[in-house]
């Protein structure tokens, strides 16, 4: 049975915005949730399996159209409509939103909520999976957060410096500039929430800081917001000892892809490791993150889940 949906009020703006030049957004839906769409002015009907699921999005996506409609807005809302949890209500997503100074940040889907929620809750949270599903964005966004709320009194910015297979050479600068092209993620989504002078501003004052995996030892963090990224490049003893400098007051996220491993030769990766030792151990939390999760470009999904076939496979 075709489902039927007629938006209101009518606004030819908001509509044109909706469908797209050519009714482009529509064929985007009718390809993303396997659909047939049939419109007349503000009148739609939909048929197939997820037909329902399609209503909600145009409601959803009219309600937003007078501020206009990307391409991306209409994958990211059918990637969220496959990713919500049927538990999941919309109070339940609601408070996890995440809240800076330049708006608010929810998760997309039932591993980001879980993920949030497991920031919020436990000292240590491990985001595990493939690249463009959130991790590291999420965790600036909660870093920016409890640093606004006067949680915490800095943010500890840390990654491995293990190159993707390339050999970089020397690198001129101090040790921050040295470290700057592997942290480029995590700057670009803080610029993105607290402006680009603030975060300089911020990293003058030591704030927000850079560091190295590789020279954490000896140190105790405390009242700190830890991050560290591309956790999969970390060796067994480099993960146990970074571990190891959480202090009181301090939250820590560690993410990282363990199928996309840099470290030389059959090096077991921290991350992989972990996974095994710290499994049972109580106030850590893991969220392992597929590629039905991957909010980028479609063409990303598909190539994540391409991969994954070639693995196994292999």
């Amino acid at each position: 049975m075709p489902h039927e949906c007629v938006l209101e009020p009518t606004d030819n703006h908001r509509l044109a915005a909706l469908c797209g030049p050519l009714d482009i957004h529509l064929r985007q839906l009718e390809s993303g949730l396997l659909v047939s769409i049939h419109r007349r002015g503000n009148r739609f009907q939909i048929s197939g399996a997820r037909a329902a699921d399609t209503v909600r999005i145009i409601e959803q996506l009219y309600r937003r159209a007078r501020h206009g409609v990307a391409s991306s807005d209409v994958h990211l809302a059918i990637q969220e409509s496959g990713m919500t949890a049927v538990t999941e209500t919309p109070h339940e997503t609601a408070l996890q939103a995440v809240q800076t100074e330049r708006g608010q940040i929810r998760g997309r889907g039932a591993h980001q909520s879980q993920y949030l929620a497991q920031i919020r809750s436990m000292d240590l949270t491990f985001g595990i999976g493939p690249a463009g599903t959130g991790k590291t964005y999420l965790a600036v966004a909660c870093a920016v957060e409890a640093l606004q709320a006067d949680r915490v009194r800095r943010i500890v910015l840390v990654r491995p410096a293990v190159e993707a297979g390339e050999r970089l050479g020397f690198l001129p600068g101090d040790l921050t500039q040295k470290v700057d092209p592997y942290l480029r993620p995590m700057y670009d989504a803080l610029y993105e929430m607290l402006g680009f002078d603030r975060v300089m501003r911020l990293i003058e004052r030591h704030v927000i800081e850079i560091a190295p995996l590789a020279f954490m030892r000896g140190r105790t963090l405390n009242d700190a917001f830890i991050i560290l990224d591309e956790g999969q490049n970390s060796t067994i003893e480099q993960m146990k000892m970074f571990l190891t400098r959480i202090g009181f007051g301090s939250t820590t996220v560690v993410t990282g892809d363990i199928t996309q491993t840099d470290l030389p030769g059959n090096r077991l990766s921290g991350l992989r490791h972990v996974i095994d030792v710290l499994s049972d151990v109580s106030g850590v939390g893991f969220t392992f993150f597929t590629s039905q999760d991957v909010v980028r470009h479609p063409l990303v999904q598909r190539i994540v889940q391409a991969y994954e076939r070639s693995g196994e496979e292999r």
